[in-house]
């Protein structure tokens, strides 16, 4: 379990944002994925919070 919400340069997908929390919460990075695609099937803003991490969130050094 990491201390800081932050992109994981290995062991990410697309750009690390389900991988930097599942390392901050201390889950599997495969669930958070899985719950990310199955809310897109729902009405809401997933995509756009997904890209507002993106950009928030910083690299790992």
């Amino acid at each position: 379990m990491s201390d800081a919400l932050v992109r994981p340069r290995e062991g990410k997908m697309i750009a690390g944002v389900c991988a930097g929390i599942a390392d901050r919460f201390g889950w599997n990075a495969n669930t958070v994925r899985l719950v990310f695609v199955i809310s897109c099937l729902l009405p809401g803003p997933q995509f756009l919070l997904y890209i507002a991490l993106w950009v928030l969130m910083p690299k790992e050094r």
